[in-house]
């Protein structure tokens, strides 16, 4: 027993003399250690006479108790001490942490808006969650047409409205064109251009969900197809670059009259349709490319807007910011879904 109390003293004073973490964790491994002297005590047990051996125990026990509760506090303080003893050098440069950057998509936004601005056109906003009004009966889409069947269009379980039908989500950016006019109040002119997520239900390596769509609409008097193309052509030449061509096909919207289907020329093949002579494109294979839909506004739909259709006239087109992006020779997208998997990989790129 007197061993035990001598051990226990030898500790206390030891303890006293220690001045950092580092003699704290050697004294530890001294004492509570494998071969510490706290196990090396407990090898004696053998020795000592039956009787006694549970009482000798219950020491050794209380003991290691002690020394690691003594150990503990000595090592708080301890800690505590060295942080406040800690010299920063305030001149060293910081850590430097990862870096985040906007989506590609965002980028090609921004990049398209700023190219309209130069020629006039304002950027607004309109609900994603629209009514059936202004997504088909205003846009000259009476009851029965197939865009607003089930299989093509989200519509939303909720009260339908008296004048305005059913909620869905908005099919496309088409609708802010009429609440455009009606905010004008029937005074042109308009210039107008509408970025907005849009809602079908598709999933393939060229169409999802969600994606989004871009809106322009001008409406002013004398307005033609002429200005139409002219726009176009400006846009391509501004995103795509100065050796990009255009081209109008004639094809059937609802809201436009007449209206076309544009193409540009592939970036790849230079829009001759062929690499090394006798190899098609891969990409075009014709040595075009199908970028968006416009036309001139429909009569009706100016009547619906508020607008004299024998005083202003106007033009609209529908853009996808994700196509325009896959079209960028440069990016090698072939995929539309990538955009929205989060593979950092990809996104990593922009």
């Amino acid at each position: 027993m007197d061993e035990i109390n001598s051990l226990k003293l030898k500790f206390e004073g030891e303890l006293k003399k220690i001045n950092s973490l580092n003699q704290l964790l050697n004294l530890k491994i001294k004492y509570l250690g494998r071969q510490g002297l706290i196990n090396q005590l407990t090898k004696k047990i053998k020795q000592i006479p039956l009787d006694q051996r549970k009482i000798f125990g219950q020491k050794i026990n209380d003991l290691k108790k002690t020394i690691f509760q003594y150990l503990e506090k000595w090592e708080k303080n301890l800690s505590l001490k060295e942080k406040k003893e800690v010299f920063i050098d305030k001149t060293l440069p910081g850590k430097k942490y990862p870096k985040g950057s906007l989506h590609p998509l965002t980028y090609i936004i921004e990049e398209i808006v700023e190219i309209f601005e130069k020629i006039g056109f304002v950027r607004l906003s309109y609900p994603e969650v629209e009514w059936e009004y202004f997504a088909f009966e205003a846009l000259n889409m009476p009851k029965g047409h197939p865009a607003r069947d089930d299989f093509e269009t989200f519509f939303i379980q909720a009260k339908e409205n008296k004048k305005y039908g059913k909620m869905l989500l908005s099919p496309h950016t088409s609708s802010g064109q009429v609440r455009e006019m009606l905010r004008v109040k029937s005074q042109p002119p308009i210039r107008m251009i509408n970025i907005a997520k849009c809602y079908r239900p598709n999933w393939d390596a060229t169409h999802t969900p969600m994606f989004h769509q871009f809106e322009g609409l001008c409406i002013d008097k004398n307005i033609n197809i002429s200005h139409l193309k002219g726009t176009i052509n400006y846009f391509v030449k501004e995103f795509f670059g100065k050796e990009r061509e255009i081209r109008l096909r004639p094809f059937h919207f609802q809201f436009t009259e007449p209206s076309f289907e544009i193409d540009v020329s592939c970036g790849v093949c230079q829009g001759k349709g062929v690499i090394n002579q006798n190899n098609k494109c891969k990409v075009c294979k014709s040595g075009w490319l199908e970028l968006a839909g416009a036309g001139m506004v429909h009569p009706n739909v100016l009547k619906a807007g508020g607008i004299d259709p024998k005083k202003y006239s106007g033009w609209a087109f529908g853009f996808g910011p994700e196509r325009c992006l896959m079209m960028r020779e440069e990016v090698k997208l072939d995929d539309i879904r990538i955009l929205y998997e989060n593979d950092i990989r990809f996104l990593e790129k922009f």
